[in-house]
Parts: C-alpha cells; sequence; structure tokens
C-alpha cells in the first residue's frame, strides 16, 4: 500500500477550477448526497494520469470468514494537505455550511488523499466506513468519493439527471457496473449511484454510517478519489 505522502509536494495535480454553483441532489437527507460537476472532465482525467504515473498497489483482504468485508482494488495513498484545501475551497466547503455534528463544524479535508482503481472483475464487499481521529480534537463524519471515471449518461436510481453528454470517444472502454450501493434496514436498497465521471458523492461515516459496498465492474475501469470531511 506505497503511500506517497513525501512525494506530495512534486506532484503536479491538475489546476481546480472555482465552482461555487454546485448542485446536489439528496438521496437520503443529509446522510448521503450527490454533487454533479465536481471535477471537470478535464481535472478528472488528469488525477487519473497521474495515479497511473504513481503506480497503484493491489490492495485484498481475508475476507468474510475473517470478519473483514471482500475487496479487490488496486490504491494509492497521497499525503497533501494542499491539495485537500484546494478542493475543499473550490466549492464543496460551502456543501457544508449547515451540517453540524456533536456541536462540530466542517472545516476541511482529509489530507490523506486516496485514489482506488477497480478493472473488470473487482468489487469492494459490503462494508461500513469508520470516523478518524485527527490531530487537535479533529475528527471525520463524511466519506467523500469523487468518480474519475464513468458514462456521462448513467443515472443514479434515487435521482434524475438530464446529462446528455455523449461518452468520450477516446480508446478507453466505457465503464459498465461499479455502482455503490447503500442498504437500510432488513438489506433494503437505499440508494444505487452509478460511477459518473466529475461527479462527488458523500456519506455521512463512523456511529451512523450505513452498509454499502462497490459493485462489480463488468466493463472498463472504475477510478475513485477518495477522502474525508474533517470536522472540528
Amino acid at each position: 500500500m506505497g503511500d506517497n505522502g513525501e512525494l506530495s509536494a512534486s506532484i503536479k495535480w491538475p489546476k481546480i477550477k472555482s465552482k461555487p454553483n454546485l448542485s446536489v441532489s439528496y438521496l437520503k437527507n443529509l446522510d448521503l448526497f450527490t454533487v454533479e460537476n465536481c471535477l471537470t472532465s478535464d481535472e478528472s482525467k488528469g488525477f487519473v494520469k497521474i495515479a497511473e504515473s504513481l503506480g497503484f498497489t493491489h490492495q485484498g483482504s481475508r475476507g468474510p470468514a475473517y470478519g473483514e468485508a471482500f475487496r479487490d482494488n488496486h490504491r494509492i495513498s497521497v499525503n497533501d494537505p494542499v491539495l485537500a484545501d484546494t478542493l475543499w475551497q473550490s466549492g464543496l466547503s460551502n456543501l457544508f455550511t449547515d451540517i453540524k455534528i456533536r456541536r462540530k463544524v466542517a472545516v476541511g479535508l482529509n489530507p490523506n488523499i486516496r485514489f482506488y482503481r477497480y478493472s473488470a472483475g473487482q468489487h469492494f464487499g459490503r462494508h461500513i466506513d469508520e470516523s478518524v481521529d485527527l490531530e487537535d480534537g479533529k475528527r471525520t463524519y463524511y466519506t467523500l468519493l469523487i468518480y474519475l471515471s464513468g458514462n456521462n449518461n448513467a443515472k443514479s436510481k434515487s435521482k434524475s439527471s438530464s446529462s446528455s453528454k455523449t461518452n468520450d470517444s477516446s480508446s478507453a472502454e466505457p465503464l459498465v457496473g461499479g455502482e455503490t450501493v447503500f442498504y437500510g434496514s432488513r438489506n433494503s436498497i437505499v440508494a444505487e449511484v452509478a460511477p459518473v465521471e466529475g461527479m462527488a458523492l458523500f456519506h455521512i461515516h463512523g456511529d451512523k454510517c450505513m452498509l454499502h459496498e462497490g459493485r462489480n465492474v463488468s466493463k472498463g475501469v472504475k477510478y475513485v478519489f477518495r477522502s474525508d470531511v474533517v470536522f472540528a
């Protein structure tokens, strides 16, 4: 699980444009929502290119027999407070102005940035995300996923999308599968979110985290940018 934290200062990340008018779709009140066009297509592709140049490391698990969710993907971990702050200030901070948890307010993103790659046949079984304690009494309460690949025509089952963009006619095979699925009581499906390039998914984690999974990728490659929202 290579951590490129020491290299982060020399990485030339894509320049992230300011996005003051992000469109939010609430799938389960404030506990689960998506944000279209959190990254532009160029920004998303830029992150994929850089992540591939850094080199992914395979991540597996011992599986449910050992009390671990099934996991089969590749990942990179980079510690980069500047990147985390740049993305937060680009428009994401506005989404959390009215969200308070245990008298704490959102102050930024976890500088521990992770990139995940799922190729055909790979998936992440049902699991929950834990809160993480950071320095100075800070704690994470939301997971942030930004899909860096995915069909712009895809629709989440619990939301409507007016997007009519056609697939990028690059040599890359269009992504099929890889939906993020959230479960409620008695295995009921709360939401199915299909990856769309540049779309962000926020969901509460820790004590209130919903059981969720990343479904099997059938075709193409699913790339994900992962961080957490920090409260203080």
